[in-house]
């Protein structure tokens, strides 16, 4: 999908806390594939929207290992992965070789954020690839403050990880961040708001 300047970004459209009919929206709308934070909507949504007709599910929110389980067969792409112990289970888990991960780097430095440290980055690559997992990229989310300065700052510093490892994707930028996101690089934004309004309330 073309975006801001003409740069072909893949646009991942957040479902999250809207009903099934926003999996439909997204396909019909032209969007790359549906992203998702809570394990107990993706499997409702899926048991109300045919894997024939929907998008890939790329899982964005904070993993945790007992969810894996139930969401393997649904997610396609697995984009929070922070640590070791989620690599194995979603090797163990998935019901294909070579499971597509991203992992989550904290670019910010703020203790509440999810995301390994951009030293761990090449660690748990290794470890991904010799689990049998497919590592396509990175992923981070923007500062809380949403100073753009530092906003851009968390960006580059992704953008040049996965320059350094030699990875296809870099997942970065949400509404309301998403033009730096793609002036620094970004392959992949993550839109919600500006594709379906407000949210509703969460349902876990």
């Amino acid at each position: 999908m073309s975006l801001a300047g003409g740069t072909d970004v893949a646009l991942i459209a957040v479902t999250k806390t809207f009903d099934s009919d926003a999996w439909r929206f997204a396909k019909a709308a032209g969007c790359d594939a549906v992203g998702e934070n809570y394990a107990q909507e993706v499997v409702k949504k899926a048991g109300e929207v045919a894997a024939v007709d929907r998008l890939p599910v790329h899982f964005i929110g904070q993993l945790q290992s007992n969810k894996i389980k139930q969401l393997s067969g649904i997610v396609d792409v697995w984009q929070s992965v922070d640590r070791i112990s989620l690599l194995t289970e979603i090797a163990k888990r998935s019901t294909q070789s070579g499971a597509e991960v991203f992992l989550q780097v904290n670019t910010t430095g703020e203790v509440d954020k999810g995301g390994c440290t951009p030293e761990e980055v090449g660690q748990l690559t290794r470890s991904a690839l010799d689990l049998g997992l497919s590592v396509s990229g990175l992923m981070t989310v923007g500062p809380t403050s949403e100073d753009p300065v530092v906003t851009r700052t968390a960006f580059r510093l992704l953008r040049s990880l996965v320059n350094e490892h030699g990875l296809r994707q870099c997942s970065m930028g949400m509404t309301g961040d998403l033009d730096i996101a793609i002036e620094e690089g970004s392959t992949m934004v993550r839109v919600g708001t500006a594709l379906f309004g407000n949210r509703p309330s969460p349902h876990r």
